[in-house]
């Protein structure tokens, strides 16, 4: 098997931790582990930790607390990953062989798309709409469903865009996947993260052949655990611990232990709390940065997530001046062409503010260079 490069991840992995300014990140600023263990008693118990193998699946009670959050789940429904890319991996693994028609929303998170691809899959685009404030064109849905469809795959809150879908939108899928009989794989890491403080109404419960994957970077403000996880059928759940046993083995001790603790109800309120108090705050930041440019961006408010995607108007292609601002000025931000869509930029806003104006004023300073 040939992988195509991931564009966005490859950038980001030699760059990210370079820059002086990284607005590429699609998550709020991260948490310090003595910010999610305030307890004196949680810091001695989690000192105390021997550091060998942990349950290779999730240990049962951080499985059970993951399962608390899809109703009508339990521990067997859940097999933990090492982040929602792991999750997304053995799904697609699991589900795709040489041949097989996938569907998949454009934009999105290309990791999915770059995996499809490589493991033989043919991917027809499901687009989400400017014009309709990133809805999904149902047309090309109708269009691209066929009885070899084998997957749906949907990222609800979206990454780029940062539009949730409907109810009513949610259902159109489900029936064009279930008129095929195909999977859905919802990759859901940004629910918790909507700006109106309302949890997005998910998939689950609502189709039998159902693949949820999420984790607790973007939301939770804890990237650096590396914890995602599966929620599908026991079936699914066991064959994809299974599949686990050739990539990652499992979690880390450590990680599991601050994931239960981050997933205990009251703590992941706070968490939750907190993310959308940055976004709250921070979104107006860039929202008027943006206006102030004088059309040179023009952008539909996000509903979830920490990231702005710009239509950009500045005489010159997305990629070359994401190059040129890396180069000249240390700031990353992500390219349209990163996600198939030329004259667009992802800025991320979940940094503290002052990070965020700095990062803002040198992306001005090159425009004023390059006009």
């Amino acid at each position: 098997m040939k992988i195509e490069q991931f564009q966005m991840e490859r950038m980001q992995s030699t760059w990210e931790n370079i820059v002086r300014f990284n607005l590429s990140e699609s998550g709020v600023h991260p948490l310090a582990i003595g910010e999610l263990l305030s307890d004196p008693s949680e810091r001695e118990e989690f000192f105390g930790l021997e550091l060998g193998y942990s349950q290779s699946n999730g240990t049962p009670e951080l499985r059970r607390a993951i399962s608390a959050l899809y109703e009508g789940s339990s521990k067997d429904n859940v097999t933990v990953t090492i982040g929602t890319a792991e999750a997304n991996f053995l799904a697609s693994w699991m589900l795709t062989e040489p041949g097989d028609e996938v569907i998949m929303m454009l934009p999105n998170y290309m990791q999915l798309w770059g995996l499809f691809r490589s493991f033989g899959a043919e991917v027809r685009p499901l687009h989400l709409v400017e014009e309709r404030s990133w809805s999904p064109d149902f047309d090309e849905l109708r269009s691209a469903i066929s009885p070899r469809t084998k997957v749906i795959a949907v990222c609800n809150p979206n990454n780029p865009t940062g539009a949730i879908l409907s109810d009513a939108e949610i259902d159109v899928i489900i029936d064009a996947a279930r008129s095929a009989g195909a999977w859905i794989l919802a990759d859901e890491v940004y629910r918790g993260a909507e700006l109106s403080g309302e949890i997005s109404t998910g998939f689950w419960g609502r189709y039998e052949k159902l693949i949820v994957t999420s984790g607790l970077s973007k939301a939770y403000g804890l990237p650096g655990l590396r914890i995602g996880w599966i929620v599908s059928t026991e079936e699914f759940a066991a064959r994809a611990w299974a599949y686990h046993d050739y990539t990652t083995i499992g979690p880390s001790p450590a990680s599991d232990y601050l994931a239960r603790v981050a997933l205990r109800p009251e703590t992941r309120r706070g968490l939750l709390d907190r993310t959308r108090r940055i976004l709250n705050a921070n979104y107006p930041v860039l929202r008027q940065w943006v206006d102030s440019r004088g059309g040179q961006f023009s952008i539909t408010d996000p509903k979830a997530g920490a990231i702005g995607y710009l239509k950009q108007n500045l005489g010159v292609e997305s990629l070359a001046f994401v190059e040129r601002l890396r180069k000249q000025k240390s700031v990353l931000i992500v390219p349209g062409e990163h996600f198939i869509m030329p004259g667009f930029l992802r800025i991320g806003f979940g940094s503290n503010q002052d990070y965020l104006r700095g990062g803002l004023s040198l992306i001005e300073e090159l425009i004023a260079e390059i006009q």
